[in-house]
């Protein structure tokens, strides 16, 4: 694993350091939530985005994407992670964009993965069915009828789900609801009938649905993959989330220690700079260690996937369990350190806490990623 970035990299991640300061600052985020904005994004950023070409950062040429690969994405997220820019990369492009290039055959490719690129479709992974990440319990059913399927059930914490275009559902065509086996992926027109979309919003301003299926009815070349076959797509789809979602924490973690360093440099109590006293520099030297760790843990997830190692499922628990952690570790130490201003909106603090909580519970959180981890390890 090479600990440097290349040239064409670093370009990438100065790029996307200067679009989201200037374009989707924090600022931004509060706009959107003050204003109850209906998207729950910038639409017109996002549009900008897809023409530096972030959209199709993992998308091959052939299809109008850049193909700078997992890392690059990586970068990308980092820095939206360092002003919680709210944008559909997770949903459509670390989540269905993946989902689409492993499993969709010649036809879908074409039409999915170009729309995708250049930022004309969103689009939204229904998997979870209860309040926790759990990927193998599936209950609702896509039963066939002649040359379609029959889709009932809900899903819960749909990411972008009420802006979306097209849906992927997960959905059991054989077998018991915690069989790991007997799962099918679906295309699927969110407004098809029987389809109804309720939005919700997380506690940290992000976009989300609840989304119910009666008897919807979709063609057999709605099928994303093979039949019963969805979960090995699933698993691998799952782990790219997780990678990217670290990367996006690590830009989070990181922004909260510089804004808190910088607090500490200016804040006078007892007539004293607070950052002078050497118990706060304890715990910032500390915290300073622990990002730099997360840092080479995520840059090794995001080069395993790139390299298509073996050991991906276990890099990808280790860097999700890990920055779980530390996102929280790092949120709290900053509130703390702000004093009682921290708990107040003025301050940004609150805001990176808030959506610490929301990524560290996304796929998974440190606890279910140590009981996977000792899983497949054979512990």
């Amino acid at each position: 694993m090479a600990l440097v970035l290349t040239e064409e990299q670093q370009l990438l991640r100065d790029t996307a350091t200067q679009f989201f300061q200037e374009r989707l600052p924090i600022a931004n985020l509060r706009k959107l939530r003050d204003t109850k904005d209906a998207s729950g994004f910038d639409r017109g950023a996002w549009k900008e985005m897809s023409d530096l070409g972030f959209a199709g950062i993992m998308i091959s040429e052939k299809y109008g994407g850049t193909d700078f690969g997992p890392v690059g994405l990586g970068l990308v997220l980092e820095q939206a992670g360092r002003t919680l820019a709210a944008s559909p990369l997770i949903s459509t492009v670390l989540l269905c964009g993946s989902a689409v290039q492993l499993a969709g055959n010649a036809t879908q490719r074409q039409d999915i993965l170009s729309a995708i690129a250049a930022g004309d479709r969103i689009m939204a992974l229904a998997i979870e069915e209860g309040p926790h990440h759990n990927p193998a319990r599936i209950a609702t059913k896509a039963t066939p009828d002649g040359n379609s399927y029959r889709i009932s059930g809900s899903k819960t914490f749909v990411l972008d789900g009420h802006v979306a275009d097209q849906l992927i559902v997960v959905a059991r065509t054989a077998g018991e609801e915690s069989d790991r086996s007997g799962i099918t992926l679906f295309l699927v027109d969110p407004k098809s009938e029987g389809v109804k979309i309720t939005r919700t919003l997380m506690v940290d301003s992000r976009n989300a649905a609840n989304i119910e299926f009666s008897n919807v009815a979709v063609p057999s070349s709605a099928v994303l993959g093979s039949v019963d076959g969805g979960n090995d797509v699933l698993e691998q789809v799952l782990d790219i989330a997780r990678i990217g979602l670290s990367a996006e924490m690590l830009g989070l973690v990181q922004q909260t220690f510089d804004t808190t360093l910088a607090y500490l440099k200016e804040r006078k109590q007892f007539g004293k700079v607070i950052g002078s006293f050497q118990a706060l520099q304890h715990r910032m030297a500390a915290l300073f260690a622990e990002i730099e760790l997360c840092r080479s843990v995520v840059l090794d997830a995001l080069s395993a996937i790139e390299d298509r190692r073996n050991d991906v499922p276990q890099i990808a628990s280790i860097a999700k369990a890990r920055l779980s952690e530390i996102s929280t570790l790092m949120t709290n130490e900053g509130l703390q350190m702000h004093g009682g201003m921290g708990m107040t909106d003025q301050f940004d603090v609150g805001l990176y806490m808030k959506r610490a909580r929301v990524a560290a519970a996304s796929f998974g959180d440190a606890n279910f990623h140590r009981e996977r981890y000792a899983t497949l390890e054979g512990y």
